[in-house]
């Protein structure tokens, strides 16, 4: 399930979230927490989560910072790369075995940060002018707050490219790999899971496309209205995660 718009909105646990989330672990049910949001490690998220009364083990929560670690460790072992992004990105990249440094990396990694640096974009540009690979933990264009959007990895990464001549790889949803990776690290299949989102451009397509049954919850970004525009369906459409606790009993 995503976390953003199922269960928390603007850090505050939506109604009914408290319940599903523990009537799956009383269940013994494999879950995980996805969010396209590489700034936080595991446990800042779990801490975070709990602080907004959910409890969620951090070894239940999944990123796109480490999506793009093992992306990368599959890829080239051992690499090195430049990195714009916070902790939970350079943390899952150290866990992968790769090396960060500012000269000749293998790879410019991209991810979401509060504190866009002039200087380091300047110098991903040159380095990707120089044959570095270029990637990018998520497409997503924008982020919440509590104050409204905020510029997120998808728009710097456009500066980038336009910078550059250069389109990034990015490894977070609605890219299928993001999903196949969250599925394997439960040892789940996708004939017998379930993605839940709040957005049809990332969420639903994602699991789509990961061959997942889709539920749409109405809590966040998406209205009923805006779903029927896209030329893809949810499996099913519900109003709030509430809606699903009745299936757990």
């Amino acid at each position: 399930m995503d976390m953003d718009g199922v269960l928390v909105h603007e850090e505050q646990a939506i109604p009914g979230a408290d319940r599903f989330i523990a009537r799956l672990r009383e269940r013994g049910t494999r879950f995980l927490v996805l969010t396209n949001n590489s700034i936080y490690t595991r446990r800042d998220l779990a801490a975070r989560l709990r602080a907004s009364g959910l409890d969620v083990p951090e070894e239940s929560i999944w990123t796109s910072a480490l999506a793009t670690a093992r992306f990368l460790r599959d890829q080239r072992p051992g690499g090195s790369a430049f990195v714009i992004g916070e902790a939970g990105l350079t943390t899952a990249l150290h866990q992968a075995g790769y090396t960060l440094t500012d000269r000749s990396p293998d790879y410019v990694v991209l991810g979401e940060t509060r504190t866009y640096s002039f200087e380091r974009i300047t110098h991903a540009i040159r380095l990707i002018d120089r044959g570095a690979r270029f990637i990018a933990t998520n497409p997503d264009a924008t982020g919440p707050s509590v104050d409204g959007p905020l510029p997120a990895t998808g728009s710097v990464a456009a500066l980038v490219s336009r910078a550059t001549g250069r389109e990034p790889y990015f490894v977070g949803k609605p890219n299928p790999l993001m999903m196949r990776s969250a599925l394997n690290a439960i040892d789940a299949h996708s004939e017998t899971a379930a993605m839940i989102g709040d957005r049809m451009d990332t969420d639903v397509v994602s699991g789509l496309e990961a061959g997942m049954e889709t539920i749409l919850v109405l809590t966040g970004v998406t209205t009923a209205e805006d779903a029927e525009r896209h030329p893809y369906r949810a499996s099913r459409i519900v109003a709030s995660i509430a809606e699903l606790l009745p299936e757990l009993d």
